[in-house]
């Protein structure tokens, strides 16, 4: 006999929570499911736990992940890549998940072996940046994503550019009601001389129930015999913030207006039975929510499932369930309205009845046997369209898929002086002024952009860069670093890596001038630094400086002097190495900080100009170490300057800079050039990746919109801010896939 196995991860019972209901109903309703005949139906839970809860589950569920620790989410993903299950249904809703605003989710996501759906239970019409960026990146990963309400397609399309053929739209599922027959019900309750109104769900402000509790009064004016029932738990998540604030200003309200015989707060969380026999013993069950904003609900499918008379505020699901005379309306903390509503169904007993029986026949098409059926058919089609793709693995980027290379930002950032360093977001923020690091870096990258495309916008940035350069030199060939955005200095000399990458990028435009003019000045300056040299002492700025050498050395191979400075600096940084190597540590320092790709780069440099194969060696085995640590999870995650890696400790993982998966990209370049190794070029597409979101987090740095990149990842999301070195530090990673393929391909 054929099956098909799926695995579903989301929360489960006895976890209280609305998801968690949804999802034991809509697995039982596949498996019991007589669609597919001969074919066996299995399926297992993943669950998300909250804040640390420990939940006694059933047998089905065999992974468990603890929302806020994001190495739970990639063992998870590697049980089901494992497994024997076809594939993978998500429930997705935001709060669900840990990290900020749920985006844990993406990199198990990602990491799927096989296809995956996902089931929107909530979209946002105004989402916060990170929200948007977790549905628009779940729209590319998922095989099909479905949703509860026709509005949400729309949404989907608009606001998160999802294609608008991955989108299914299924309903709600309910459950199979007999229609209900309340005066039994009503007796097994006590309540068979009551008018009874219910609503139902875990208690949150956004619920609206003080404006049903401040229209009673009126209602009871003329018919004394009802009572309210307000059924249901606060919300976990409130209690954890407030407590029972909430809980408590209801039943303060209820006592300012006299109304504590008319209204009773059941604190239970209820079982989808003990709902059905509430919902049978009332005669109104209403939804007051506050806001539009309420794509799917479950407590008012479950109302029309039973044929309940529904008053509603308008919000998303509720003007679609209750349309073509289904319910009734009220707008929004209008307790005079839902006043109105209510005298005038209690006033009519016949309208109500009809009422109820619309939402009864409409809720037969919604019940889960139904909507059951329809998940059988998506889940049996999307395999199908999976198992027909045709999965071929490219040795490079396909620049076709590449965003288009832009320096829109680069523009924004750069004033007449030079590229200023930081960004709020992505409007610049003259406040920290200028840097010669920064500048150097978009010299360098502009240099690049015109050597190797003739980007015409690149070229007309050449001589701002330069200029600074030039105006940051002092007599004795060292730089200043820092400047105003009044144009004062800030300092009397500059880090040795801003030396360093000053000469990097002047070399380059020795090796590449864009014209006579700039070749001439940066010779000049070159040489007045180049008495330096030989004063360097810490390794980034040593190594830097040889990345100069090598270009200059590469337009003029005759210059002893130079070729003895490149030797003399490399071997500064091999007797680093040899002090500090032992055991499995082949590495420079104690620690990993920043930019470390950029030593074996200038090792691997220095051993092609000089022919030196105990120079090669260390580049290469330096490097393995490094890439070792940087992918031991089988993408790049480069070391997080919020703590580093000390040797015998563990290796920080965020803050994560994209200046270190460039110069990664740089390390795999150059070391395919040296060694003819194309898996060096696999290397470094997959680290281009980590800007387009194959990163931690699942979230692409790179902002379409702006053109820049952001500043870095962090544990809770994306720092926003697109400053000078994020954006360089992308584009360069841009230019280096166009050379790859163009040099390799």
């Amino acid at each position: 006999m054929k099956k098909i196995k799926f695995a579903c991860i989301s929360t489960f019972l006895p976890r209280k929570c609305g998801i968690a209901t949804f999802t034991k109903n809509f697995i039982d309703s596949i498996i019991n499911n007589n669609l597919k005949k001969g074919i066996k139906k299995e399926a297992y839970v993943v669950a998300v736990n909250d804040h640390n809860q420990n939940y006694e589950y059933p047998d089905i569920v065999k992974y468990i992940i603890r929302d806020s620790y994001q190495l739970d989410y990639l063992k998870a993903v590697k049980f089901i890549n494992y497994s024997d299950a076809d594939i993978c249904i998500i429930q997705h809703e935001f709060g669900i998940f840990g990290g900020e605003s749920g985006v844990y989710i993406l990199p198990l996501i990602r990491k799927l072996e096989i296809p995956c759906i996902v089931i929107f239970h909530t979209v946002l019409k105004e989402p916060s940046y990170t929200e948007k960026a977790i549905v628009n990146e779940i729209g590319k990963m998922a095989e099909r994503v479905v949703v509860m309400n026709k509005i949400a397609v729309d949404f989907l399309v608009k606001i998160y550019d999802v294609p608008r053929e991955k989108i299914i739209f299924i309903e709600h599922g309910i459950p199979d009601f007999d229609f209900i027959k309340s005066r039994s019900y009503k007796k097994k309750f006590h309540l068979t001389d009551k008018k009874v109104l219910l609503t139902f769900g875990l208690l949150s402000r956004n619920k609206g129930i003080e404006t049903v509790i401040q229209a009673l009064p009126r209602v009871i004016k003329r018919h004394p015999d009802i009572i309210y029932i307000v059924l249901g738990k606060t919300h976990p998540n409130v209690v954890r913030v407030s407590g029972e604030e909430y809980r408590n200003y209801l039943e303060l309200l209820v006592e300012k207006n006299n109304l504590r015989e008319y209204v009773y707060f059941h604190n239970h969380f209820v079982s989808g039975d003990e709902l059905f026999e509430y919902l049978s013993a009332a005669d109104i069950y209403i939804t007051p929510y506050l806001n539009e904003a309420q794509m799917t609900s479950g407590s008012l499918s479950y109302a029309i499932g039973s044929g309940s008379a529904v008053i509603s505020t308008p919000y998303w699901h509720a003007k679609e369930l209750l349309s073509e005379g289904r319910g009734k309306l009220f707008n929004f903390g209008d307790s005079e309205e839902l006043a109105d509503i209510l005298i005038e169904l209690l006033d009519n007993p016949q309208e109500m009845d009809a009422l109820r029986k619309k939402a009864y026949k409409y809720g037969r098409k919604r019940i889960w046997p139904e909507i059951g059926a329809k998940y059988l058919k998506l889940i049996s089609d999307t395999l199908k369209t999976y198992a027909n793709k045709k999965i071929t693995k490219q040795a490079i980027i396909d620049p076709s898929i590449l965003p288009t290379f832009c320096l829109k930002h680069i523009k924004r950032l750069t004033h007449n002086i030079g590229i200023v360093q930081h960004a709020k977001y992505n409007v610049p923020n003259l406040k920290e002024g200028y840097s010669l690091d920064d500048n150097a870096r978009a010299l360098l990258m502009s240099l690049m952009a015109y050597q190797q495309i003739k980007d015409e916008d690149a070229l007309e940035l050449i001589p701002t860069y330069l200029s600074f350069i030039g105006y940051m030199q002092n007599d004795n060939g060292t730089f200043r670093n820092l400047l105003s955005f009044n144009r004062d200095y800030l300092d009397e000399s500059g880090t040795e890596d801003s030396f360093g990458r000053t000469i990097w990028a002047l070399g380059y435009l020795i090796h590449y001038p864009a014209n006579q003019g700039y070749f001439q000045i940066s010779r000049e300056m070159f040489f007045k630094a180049s008495q330096n040299f030989d004063k360097l002492e810490t390794l980034r700025g040593m190594a830097f400086t040889i990345n100069g050498i090598y270009h200059y050395l590469h337009r003029f191979p005759s210059d002893e002097i130079m070729s003895k400075a490149l030797r003399d600096l490399s071997y500064k940084i091999v007797k680093e190495y040899t002090n500090e190597r032992e055991n499995e540590w082949m590495w420079f320092e104690p620690k990993l900080t920043y930019s470390n790709a950029i030593i074996p780069l200038s090792l691997f440099y220095s051993s092609e100009i000089a022919n030196d194969s105990k120079i090669f060696h260390i580049a290469k085995e330096s490097m393995k170490f490094l890439e070792k640590v940087t992918f031991r999870r089988g993408y790049i995650s480069p070391v997080g300057n919020n703590g580093w890696y000390e040797k015998g400790g563990k290796c920080a993982q965020y803050a994560q800079q994209p200046i270190d998966v460039v110069d990664m990209m740089l390390l795999f370049y150059q070391a395919y050039f040296v060694t003819k190794d194309e898996n060096y070029i696999d290397k470094m597409k997959t680290s281009f990746l980590w800007f387009l979101g194959d990163n931690d987090l699942g979230l692409p740095l790179y902002d379409f919109e702006t053109c820049g990149c952001f500043d870095g990842l962090e544990s809770y999301g994306i720092n926003r801010n697109q400053g000078a070195e994020s954006t360089i530090a992308y584009l360069i990673a841009h230019l280096l896939v166009l050379s790859a393929f163009e040099k390799v391909i």
